[in-house]
């Protein structure tokens, strides 16, 4: 039966074939836009009654014996296409019969919306105003559309408005996120969306500060100093630069995503103190610190030991000078600049004991330094005298001593026995950095005071309240 079935097929289709555009017409419109009614018409011009059928790319999409109507509600551009229409006989030897093909065109109504804000990164505080971007073609220039804004899943404002445009009168931290907006028509038949846009909320930088990071608290000439400057608040991106208050000098420059910057000064030089301060920026307005004030602190230099004798020889019964001066730093007299040091002197009536090698000591806290040795030869008769030594401070200070600190003086005595002559602690009363300093002398005796190491202590004053160190006096033992 099956092969019977397809010869016979065989020959109607030999005997009768089908008929193209035999009286068949499509009638559609060849341009629409979106939102559009179509209606699709298969039209015969003797109007028999006939199976009609749709076709789409192909691809029958509709087949009705009692319409030859076809309606398109609410065209979308996936209806775009190649359209033709068919119409079969119903009697026995069937007959088909097409019409032409018709390319059928959607066009986009309008395109998708565009989410702008006046801003992206707005500061806390500051309005910005979003706006919805589309445009209608001039065939549709009637056509009404509504607008609605978003951020992430809440509907801002009043919802759907016929303005394109959204203000917002002040933005908090809160109001960051994912904003974007839909454009719909009025008949609701065409809705898009945009692309979402992200907006970030910024906190103006505040309280902007500078503080000096040194190893131990002092910043030493030759040390490593960090310049630290922080903000208490502030987001984004912020700009930190730092500068030398009296010419403006930028000194360096960053640009990071913290609260907090650094600049580092590796290896610090006399010429590095003075004030600084510090910007911060992170675009909306450059923040200034207080001014910092850095002290380089320089430890004391090598002192010179003097002795001042009467005669090329001194003899027993001489009194001789011991003068150790040495030098601190240069310290700013207004406009000018003079060393500032000092040094003391003492003398001394000598007896035979007294020859050996002499050297003083100076320390500022920031380490000591120590003398070259002299040596001392006495000439005359060896008696049994008694030592006597006769304590006087003859100098003083030689300079200005700054607010750096205290010059601590020891002078030595190599002999027969560990002999320690004197141990002050020299400065004077000065107005510099609200400092008191005192002079004080101590003599150590020849038998007593130097511990089986050689040293011995004393206690200084205290510099502005505070205990700046003790002095530290060398003894060592001489054969005459």
């Amino acid at each position: 039966m099956a092969c019977l079935y397809i010869l016979w097929s065989l020959l109607l289709f030999t005997l009768f074939p089908p008929s193209f555009a035999d009286g068949l017409t499509l009638l559609a419109p060849s341009s629409v836009f979106e939102g559009d009614n179509i209606v699709l018409t298969c039209w015969e011009e003797n109007n028999r009654k006939k199976q009609i059928s749709f076709y789409k790319d192909g691809k029958k999409f509709s087949s009705s014996d009692e319409l030859s109507s076809f309606p398109i509600q609410s065209a979308l551009l996936s209806d775009s296409g190649i359209y033709f229409c068919t119409a079969a006989s119903k009697i026995l030897l069937r007959r088909e019969t097409s019409s032409e093909k018709v390319k059928i065109t959607v066009q986009e109504l309008f395109l998708r919306p565009v989410l702008t804000a006046s801003s992206y990164q707005p500061t806390e505080g500051s309005p910005v105003t979003l706006t919805c971007q589309t445009q209608l073609p001039p065939e549709r220039s009637h056509v009404q559309l509504q607008f609605c804004f978003f951020r992430d899943s809440q509907v801002l404002g009043s919802g759907w408005s016929s303005s394109p445009e959204l203000w917002i009168p002040a933005l908090g931290t809160e109001d960051s996120g994912s904003y974007w907006c839909q454009a719909e028509t009025v008949s609701h038949r065409i809705r898009k969306q945009s692309l979402r846009s992200q907006i970030h909320v910024r906190i103006p930088v505040s309280k902007v500060s500078l503080e000096a990071q040194a190893p131990g608290g002092q910043v030493m000439e030759g040390g490593k100093l960090v310049l630290l400057c922080s903000v208490a608040e502030g987001t984004g991106n912020i700009t930190f630069s730092w500068h030398r208050e009296a010419t403006g000098t930028r000194l360096g420059k960053k640009t990071q995503g913290s609260l907090s910057a650094e600049l580092e000064i590796p290896a610090v030089k006399e010429s590095d103190g003075g004030k600084y301060l510090c910007r911060a920026d992170n675009g909306h307005d450059t923040v200034q610190s207080q001014v910092l004030n850095i002290l380089v602190r320089i430890p004391v230099s090598r002192p010179v030991l003097t002795l001042g004798a009467p005669r090329a020889q001194a003899e027993v019964g001489d009194v001789v000078e011991l003068h150790c001066e040495f030098y601190l730093e240069d310290v700013t007299l207004g406009n000018s600049s003079a060393p500032s040091g000092g040094g003391s002197s003492f003398n001394l009536s000598l007896t035979a004991e007294h020859s050996g090698n002499y050297s003083c000591e100076a320390d500022n806290g920031l380490g000591a330094q120590r003398s070259e040795a002299l040596l001392l030869l006495i000439s005359g008769p060896d008696g049994n005298r008694k030592s006597h030594v006769t304590a006087k401070v003859l100098g003083g200070l030689f300079g200005v001593l700054g607010s750096t600190g205290v010059a601590l003086l020891c002078y030595c005595w190599s002999h027969k026995a560990p002999v320690c002559l004197g141990c002050y602690n020299n400065s004077k009363k000065h107005g510099l950095g609200g400092l008191i300093f005192s002079q004080i002398w101590r003599l150590v005796s020849p038998w007593s005071g130097c511990n089986k190491a050689g040293f011995t202590r004393s206690p200084l004053l205290l510099a502005d309240r505070q205990l700046v160190g003790s002095c530290h006096l060398l003894c060592a033992n001489m054969t005459a």
